[in-house]
């Protein structure tokens, strides 16, 4: 990875009593990039994210936040960096300003209420300022939240599923203002489940059960992954359409994924002879069978099958 690094950490670990949640994790973060995180709930990403801003202490690891050691500076840290929790956690019994004036007070801000005022603005909030935040939709509550996070200026964004349970709409929105922020200079590390979300980073991160399986570009990743796939279209004689075929296929060796995409069907697998072997009774009058490039979607199940869960 070229350019300066906003994390370089290495060998990071934590447990929860026998549990190890994170295991001798490196992860490397460009900066002024926007990092995608995505794994298997369960696989550490949120302690991961809440180690590197201190808001936990590893059990091991070493390494730098911002170019800051992150375990002796984490308090540094901390007022350099914007964190967004999966939960809404401000408060909704006060209003949109309100809440924002309390962050700005934590922060120790100055002109604080120009400061609010700009935030509103910025994120097209100003019409709403008197509106209790626990009256807010889901997608103004996320804007809310990340006016919140971003408010005293951080030079490190992390955001834990910023968009569980908010309209496609609102999350396009989202998201094209973290691509401005990352295009002002900010640095953005993102935990998210849907794959276009991970598409819309510049960079993807696979953690699977406390270990980091797979990083680099979309492309990067697919290619890594040596995952061979075949679409199918279309209905047998019988009438039979190709997604019905699924479970069937499924159980064939050389397959090691067979899902439905609509009315068409793929098929996957990373030994070639095999997975051609599999599909050739298949490849029946009213079938039509082609190659086609993985799914970033098709590669993350492909990792989440390989992967060992630590609370088996």
């Amino acid at each position: 990875m070229t350019g300066a690094l906003a994390i370089d950490v290495r060998a990071l670990s934590k447990s929860f009593g026998d549990k190890q949640v994170v295991r001798d994790l490196d992860i490397q973060v460009q900066a002024g990039r926007v990092t995608g995180f995505v794994g298997p709930n369960g696989s550490g990403k949120t302690t991961t994210m809440r180690m590197l801003c201190g808001l936990l202490t590893p059990d091991e690891g070493e390494g730098k936040v911002l170019g800051l050691d992150f375990r002796k500076e984490a308090r540094v840290i901390k007022r350099r960096t914007g964190y967004m929790t999966q939960k809404f956690s401000l408060y909704e019994d006060l209003t949109i300003a309100e809440n924002l004036e309390f962050t700005a007070r934590v922060y120790g801000m100055s002109d604080r209420r120009k400061r609010v005022d700009e935030a509103l603005e910025k994120l097209g909030l100003t019409s709403r300022r008197n509106q209790p935040a626990g009256a807010l939709s889901g997608g103004w509550k996320q804007r809310l939240a990340l006016a919140a996070a971003t408010l005293h200026e951080p030079d490190l964004l992390l955001l834990d599923e910023p968009t569980a349970g908010v309209d496609p709409k609102a999350r396009r929105e989202f998201w094209d203002e973290i691509h401005a922020l990352a295009a002002g200079g900010l640095t953005v590390m993102v935990s998210t489940h849907y794959m276009d979300e991970a598409e819309r980073c510049h960079d993807i991160a696979y953690i699977a059960y406390g270990r980091l399986m797979a990083r680099g570009t979309t492309s990067e990743l697919i290619d890594q992954s040596r995952l061979v796939t075949f679409r199918a279209e279309g209905a047998t004689e019988e009438g039979m359409s190709a997604d019905h075929l699924s479970t069937e296929l499924s159980r064939k060796p050389g397959v090691e994924m067979a899902a439905p995409f609509g009315s068409a069907l793929h098929v996957s697998g990373t030994d070639r002879a095999a997975l051609e072997a599999a599909i050739a009774p298949y490849r029946r009058p009213g079938l039509t069978w082609t190659e086609a490039r993985p799914t970033i979607e098709d590669v993350f199940i492909h990792l989440m099958n390989k992967a060992e869960d630590n609370f088996a």
